[in-house]
């Protein structure tokens, strides 16, 4: 069944190798319907008076004072740390031995993991996020559970098992089951590959391979997980990467033989198309030269890196090398779920990151970092015949946000003054939330 929507649009057109350039129409109408497979996508886009003249007996809802816009897509979220979200620490090291793990380990229980699946996905979905690459814990009872949740919300969701056999608390490492004929490691390479085969590409469910970061995985591991992804070409790989120096430098001392950090993971092969590295924040033209060349995609989390005091993500070095970026929460070393608040950070990492150079990243830039640019870092964009998320074009699947300008009474104050598009972009991300979305609208359960 058909289904049109009328209100102001927002969207990108398609790209040719950097930032998308945002559409908008004032008075427009959305149209969707299902595709070849039964999945809603968006048929047509645009004026009003032109596509309603297409499709005249399509029902359609009106939405008078709105903008529709493409779903949010977090290229880099934790699952189970939805409660260490607003915890103090000096640093990246001391807030994951006090915080992070001792909350993780609770996700060995099932039905902890359950209550928790349900509740992170909904704040997501309140907050307009509509596809996620998401860690879980280093149990696959986590895995199953947010799978589960995702699923059942008919959410795009990419999520995998937590691989970490050393240098973390004993009951966080994964392990071998009673009477198992293999050690921890190995029995934590059957675990993802079993998960793998259960879940990925199922509706719209994918599978990551996941060392959490290289200090916390054997050569064993590493070497394990990248004979994973030559095995599975079309599952994604998450991982962080040049986040905090200390970390670097235990990871130096840990690979010696590797160039750089990042490098440790391409000599384990784990560097590719479909591989996300969260942070991306200490490097050097070599490392972004690796990245560009290797087609792996970074994962900005500005308010993560502020919020720690981890850095500042380089975009100037990422724009003049070439590689691929998007946006990212992190709950929760990030501090909010919402999308603005984000987005909202990586202006200020501009800024501050760039001061010498007086980089201001555009509104429509920030905004295409965390819908169609973040798509794209995930080869979810359309390309070569795979799913489309994170724009509006026809043939994208159909999730969308509603959003109301006037959510609050500054909103109201201050988009009522905007004289272009930029002007009402930037005081959406600089003083919106979760108010902001008055309706998220997934493609399957319109």
């Amino acid at each position: 069944m058909m289904r049109a929507y009328r209100a102001s649009l927002l969207w990108f057109a398609p790209h040719s190798g950097g930032p998308g350039r945002a559409l908008f129409e004032e008075d427009g109408l959305l149209v969707v319907g299902p595709d070849a497979n039964g999945v809603q996508v968006v048929q047509a886009i645009g004026p009003w008076r032109e596509v309603s003249a297409s499709y005249p007996t399509v029902a359609v809802t009106h939405f008078p004072g709105r903008i529709i816009a493409p779903g949010f897509v977090d290229l880099h979220v934790h699952f189970p740390q939805t409660n260490v979200i607003g915890s103090p620490a000096e640093g990246l090291l001391p807030w994951l031995e006090n915080y992070t793990f001792p909350e993780e380990k609770r996700f060995e229980d099932p039905e902890y993991s359950a209550q928790a699946a349900t509740f992170f996905v909904a704040e997501l979905l309140r907050n307009g996020v509509t596809s996620a690459l998401a860690f879980a814990t280093s149990h696959p009872q986590s895995v199953h559970a947010l799978f589960a949740e995702a699923q059942s919300q008919r959410m795009r969701m990419i999520t995998g098992l937590c691989l970490m056999d050393r240098h973390a608390p004993a009951d966080l490492l994964n392990r071998a089951t009673a009477n198992s004929t293999v050690d921890a490691t190995e029995q934590s390479l059957l675990d993802s590959e079993a998960l793998i085969a259960q879940w990925h590409g199922k509706d719209r469910l994918g599978y990551a391979i996941t060392p959490r970061f290289a200090p916390t995985s054997t050569d064993a591991q590493l070497r394990g997980a990248g004979e994973l992804a030559a095995k599975y070409p079309d599952v994604w790989i998450q991982s962080h990467v040049a986040e905090n120096k200390d970390e670097i430098a235990w990871a130096r001392a840990l690979f010696p033989a590797s160039r750089s950090y990042l490098a440790t993971y391409a000599d384990f092969g784990l560097m590719r198309k479909r591989a996300i590295y969260a942070h991306c924040i200490h490097f050097d033209d070599d490392d972004r030269a690796l990245m560009r060349d290797t087609g792996a995609a970074a994962a900005v989390s500005p308010t993560s890196n502020l919020f720690l005091g981890s850095g500042f993500f380089d975009y100037a070095g990422a724009d003049r090398v070439g590689f691929q970026y998007g946006l990212a929460s992190d709950v929760g070393g990030g501090t909010s779920f919402s999308p603005f608040h984000t987005m909202l950070g990586a202006y200020y990492v501009g800024r501050e990151g760039h001061a010498t150079q007086g980089l201001s990243l555009s509104p429509q830039h920030l905004w295409w970092q965390h819908t169609a640019g973040a798509a794209r870092a995930l080869g979810l964009d359309g390309e070569q015949g795979q799913a489309a998320v994170g724009n509006l074009l026809p043939g994208c699947e159909a999730d969308f946000v509603v959003l109301n300008p006037k959510a609050t009474p500054l909103l109201a104050r201050k988009t009522a003054l905007a004289n272009s598009l930029d002007e009402l972009l930037f005081s959406m991300i600089v003083l919106g939330d979760d108010r902001l979305i008055e309706k998220t609208v997934i493609s399957q359960a319109i």
